[in-house]
């Protein structure tokens, strides 16, 4: 039986293809975050969809002025600045499967360190040090 976001991607271009971007920039399908939990209200379909629509089929594929690995690292920025651990781990993925190095993600968390504080970006890169471990010949 087809859950109701795959019956969306099959009748909504749009959403199918949002669904494909995020798949080519995290390396996995996002699927799994997508169904419907114990308790969720019939309109948390919704939100999932119109979020994952906004990112990964509005935002995301606009290269014209900031291409794909400067917006990740601009976006692991703002997740570490945030303390939102879990989208950091997203957001980490995304910048390394963009090209970007662990050299360069380090940087960032010197950054963070500075203007949101050594304790948030130590939390940060704990996280970046898991994502790095996934795959340390990168």
């Amino acid at each position: 039986m087809a859950t109701d976001h795959q019956a969306t991607a099959a009748t909504d271009p749009g959403y199918a293809a949002a669904l494909d971007t995020a798949e080519r920039l995290l390396g996995f399908r996002l699927e799994r975050f997508l169904g419907a939990t114990p308790g969720e209200p019939a309109n948390g379909a919704d939100f999932k969809r119109i979020a994952t629509m906004h990112a990964f089929g509005d935002v995301w594929p606009r290269t014209e002025h900031l291409d794909t690995q400067t917006r990740a690292l601009v976006s692991v920025t703002i997740a570490a600045t945030l303390g939102v651990l879990e989208p950091l781990r997203g957001q980490l993925r995304i910048a390394l499967n963009a090209g970007a190095t662990k050299e360069e993600i380090a940087e960032v968390f010197l950054q963070v360190a500075v203007y949101a504080g050594v304790a948030r970006a130590f939390d940060g890169y704990q996280v970046a040090a898991q994502v790095f471990a996934e795959d340390p010949e990168r």
